[in-house]
């Protein structure tokens, strides 16, 4: 090696390589190449190799290796997840290629952001067209005047820690989903990366907000959310949402928010879980146990998953759940504000007019007033 100082004035100096130089650095090279692929050993008088070190690959063939095996071997070994020995505390260096690693990353750079800009931008495309041709949903009888109380303290309490938990969470992680290509070139390198780092930081700490406020709804309102026959007559009419003067009777809850309440009691616990699998890394096996409980029912699915691909297992369901999620919640909001006259106040206020409950939930009204009957005819008397 001919290492040359620079000039005077000079701002770079020139290193140069002579011919007998490269060629030792290139043979120490393949030394250590060579040295390192020594632990890789060939079962004898089989072309492919079973395993490293005695750990099995994806072939599934047992035996001790005897024999170093050939290049093609090595890198067939390797690119099916072989495991080897390792020095380090952490046992999951032992594998050099962890191969689902591509897939997670064509489906997180590029699956994932299409898919979720498809269903987003799909669902508000919906939900204009749908006030284009309906409009806003009016109470037919107009404000009575008279109002019902709907929901306590409490419950408002719940369902907007719920809400607003969920939408700060839907928030910041869509700018982590999207923030590099839409918020990035306006707010600028920097500035993105606090915004992105503090956004972080909230979101995962509001998970545990969203998940108290799921607990608190499952308890209020589970007994009113359970099905019944009228929900079938509700469905079958559409709930009265692309007529006039048609309203199917329900109860407290009709279909449709049974249905909204029952997907955001599951796909809200499992993406609490899978969020808490993310921030604490390594710690459970959700697929590897998820696998092995489909296995009793029949299916031959992996039950020992590397750690690695169980995280991105474990992120690609957290993301996919928090789009699905948020296209679906889009749509709830639309329907709980503008969507339908006096729906909002049943949560500003806890108190909705007395037409609107009887046009909608005329089965819940009926119950009230056979409730209060007793009541009225003692004070009349």
């Amino acid at each position: 090696m001919d290492l040359r100082r620079p000039r005077r004035g000079s701002r770079r100096g020139a290193v140069r390589f002579h011919g007998t130089n490269v060629g030792i650095v290139v043979a120490l090279l393949l030394l250590v190449v060579f040295a390192g692929a020594a632990p890789f050993t060939a079962r004898a008088g089989s072309p492919f190799p079973a395993s490293i070190a005695g750990t099995q690959v994806a072939d599934g063939l047992p035996g001790n290796l005897t024999q170093i095996p050939h290049d093609p071997d090595i890198w067939r070994l390797l690119r099916q997840g072989g495991r080897g020995h390792t020095t380090v505390p952490d046992q999951k260096a032992g594998v050099l290629i962890q191969a689902s690693g591509q897939w997670w990353r064509e489906f997180r750079e590029t699956l994932l952001p299409r898919y979720g800009i498809w269903g987003l931008s799909g669902m508000c495309a919906l939900l204009v067209l749908f006030y284009m041709f309906r409009g806003r949903i009016r109470i037919e009888a107009g404000f009575s005047g008279r109002t019902i109380l709907r929901f306590g303290s409490l419950e408002r309490f719940a369902h907007w820690l719920v809400a607003v938990s969920f939408m700060v969470l839907a928030v910041t992680g869509l700018n982590i989903l999207y923030g590099r290509d839409v918020v990035k070139p306006l707010l600028g390198y920097s500035a993105f990366a606090d915004v992105t780092a503090y956004g972080k930081w909230l979101h995962d700490f509001t998970g545990y907000s969203f998940i108290v406020g799921l607990v608190l709804i499952l308890l209020l309102w589970i007994r009113d959310n359970l099905p019944t026959r009228h929900d079938l007559i509700w469905l079958a009419r559409g709930g009265g949402l692309f007529s006039r003067g048609r309203h199917p009777p329900a109860w407290r809850f009709n279909a449709g928010q049974k249905m909204i309440f029952w997907f955001v009691i599951l796909a809200g616990a499992s993406m609490s879980f899978s969020g808490i699998c993310l921030i604490f890394p390594f710690t459970f096996t959700p697929f590897s146990d998820s696998f092995a409980a489909l296995n009793l029912l029949g299916f031959t699915l992996p039950t020992d998953l590397p750690p690695l691909q169980e995280m991105q297992l474990t992120h690609a369901w957290h993301a996919v759940l928090g789009l699905v999620m948020t296209v679906v919640i889009i749509a709830h909001i639309y329907l709980g504000s503008i969507g339908m006259e006096g729906a909002y106040d049943a949560m500003s206020r806890g108190e909705v007019d007395e037409n609107w409950a009887r046009e909608h939930h005329s089965l819940w009204v009926a119950e009230l007033d056979a409730k209060r009957a007793p009541d009225r005819k003692n004070l009349s008397e």
